[in-house]
Parts: C-alpha cells; sequence; structure tokens
C-alpha cells in the first residue's frame, strides 16, 4: 500500500501541472459536449500511462545490470526532479485558448498521441522521474509504484475533465497557480528523497 501510495501521489504531482496534455482536455472539456470531453480524456490516459511504462521499465530493467549506471540516474533524476518543482513554484498559472480542440475523432487520437509521445520534455522528464523511482525500488515494490502512477493519471484527467464541465466559470489562473504550487512542493520532496536514496548507495 506503501508504494502504491507513493507511485499515486508522484504521478499525481508530476500530470497535475499545466502542460500540453491538460491544455487540451481542458479546452475540450471547456468547449465540446460532455461525451466527446470524456472519450479526450481517455485517449489522453492511454497514451499517458503506456509512456509512463515505457519510461519505468526501458530504462528502468537497464539500470537494473549496471551500478554505476543506476547511481548516475539517481543523482541526475534527483536534480531533474527538484528543478522540475522548484519550476513550477516559480510559474504562472495561465489558460491557453488557442488549442484547436473542434476536430475529428481520429484526429484526437492523432493529436493526444503527439502532445505525448512527441514531447521531449515529457520523455526526458519521465525517463529521469520514473527511471530513478526504478532504481530505488524493488520488483514488487516497482509494480505497485507504477500502478499508482498509472492510477493518477486515470484520475487526474477523468476528474478534471467532470470538474470543468461542471465548473468551467470557475476556472481561473489563480487556480492553476495553486495546483502549480502544491505538484511543486511535493516533486521537491521526491526528488530529495531520490538524493538520499543516491547517498546511501555511494555511503
Amino acid at each position: 500500500m506503501k508504494y502504491l501510495l507513493q507511485g499515486f501521489t508522484m504521478g499525481l504531482a508530476y500530470v497535475a501541472p499545466i502542460g500540453l496534455q491538460n491544455l487540451f482536455v481542458i479546452n475540450t472539456a471547456l468547449t465540446q459536449k460532455r461525451s466527446r470531453a470524456f472519450i479526450t480524456a481517455f485517449i489522453i490516459i492511454f497514451f499517458d500511462v503506456t509512456l509512463a511504462l515505457a519510461c519505468f521499465f526501458g530504462i528502468g530493467s537497464i539500470m537494473e545490470k549496471s551500478k554505476f549506471l543506476k547511481m548516475g540516474i539517481l543523482l541526475i533524476g534527483s536534480l531533474i526532479i527538484v528543478y522540475i518543482g522548484i519550476s513550477l513554484l516559480k510559474a504562472k498559472g495561465t489558460l491557453n485558448n488557442s488549442t484547436n480542440v473542434n476536430i475529428p475523432l481520429i484526429k484526437v487520437i492523432t493529436t493526444a498521441c503527439v502532445v505525448t509521445w512527441f514531447n521531449p520534455q515529457a520523455i526526458i522528464d519521465g525517463t529521469m522521474m520514473l527511471g530513478a523511482f526504478k532504481a530505488s525500488l524493488l520488483q514488487e515494490e516497482g509494480f505497485k509504484f507504477i500502478s499508482g502512477v498509472a492510477f493518477a493519471s486515470c484520475i487526474w484527467f477523468i476528474g478534471m475533465t467532470i470538474f470543468i464541465s461542471c465548473f468551467s466559470n470557475k476556472i481561473t489562473e489563480k487556480v492553476l497557480r495553486v495546483i502549480n504550487v502544491v505538484c511543486g512542493i511535493v516533486i521537491i520532496f521526491y526528488g530529495i528523497k531520490l538524493f538520499y536514496n543516491f547517498i546511501q548507495i555511494v555511503i
């Protein structure tokens, strides 16, 4: 339960800050029928979870075979995670209404794929963050952790779609700013935890 909850909180803190995926879901929920908004959310969840699995089991499996690579990923990953958290604390929450969401379903799928799998920053951050956690966990703990990450993705995008569909007039930049600050603090905490794991291996 501990590692499932850890994966859930880490996954939530990672996916919640406003990015390309969130903007696409937000704009759809604000401008399209509720049925289309939920279809879009499920498509985004699919690509988000598959990317998380690829980052976690891909680089994570390679690291299990090399102690030095594991140490390097833990060190670099922890620093990147702290940097991401600090960036979120400094970032201003802004709503971008320029994303076109009035498109055919097939294009929703391709767009969701592009904003997820073809986003270099998401791939780099996901690989370093999830790969670093894979390096700090045993196999059984890792499965629980990544399950928590996947569950966080489902809860976040579905919950956001429901909330925005019902309370679209309440979404302000101030609300987005609060989300960024909370997520930034959580991410910094986990970054420090990973750095501590690195120190333990060195010692």
